[in-house]
């Protein structure tokens, strides 16, 4: 289960443990887990902000990841993730995974609001500009 160890304005960080299902056939983290860490953190740092409302509606457009370094079961893993962008209809997070030994992997993750049922990205709604105004650059209208 991930902690989290910190949250100001536009980020959080978060810590776990690399547990079994993290890993792959070579022993340690399958590329998926840095993934789902940070899903992990971008949970706590949404409900921090009392955005929890937006789960469902955010879908992935765009993600990279540079794999630094490999992670074993049972190691300490602190996940950090920031907001450095809102734009329109998306938001662009940057993300930091340290092991033991220092930075495992780094990289962005870029989500769209869409609202249930639309065909494409639609606009954030006031309460989340709001929510977000003073943590992170806010750009469009």
């Amino acid at each position: 289960m991930a902690t989290p160890e910190a949250t100001a304005g536009g980020e959080v960080t978060i810590q776990r443990l690399v547990e079994w299902h993290d890993t792959d056939a070579a022993g340690h983290q399958h590329h998926s887990a840095i993934l789902r860490w940070v899903e992990q953190a971008e949970a706590e740092l949404l409900r921090g902000h009392g955005l929890a409302g937006l789960f469902g509606r955010t879908p992935r457009v765009r993600h990279e990841v540079n794999y630094r370094s490999r992670l074993w079961f049972g190691e300490t893993v602190r996940t950090r993730l920031r907001i450095v962008r809102l734009g329109r209809t998306s938001l662009r997070y940057e993300f930091t995974v340290h092991g033991e030994s220092g930075v495992a992997a780094d990289g962005t993750m870029v989500i769209a609001h869409v609202e249930p049922d639309a065909p494409a990205a639609t606009p954030w709604p006031p309460e989340v500009r709001s929510a977000l105004a003073g943590v992170v650059e806010v750009v469009g209208r």
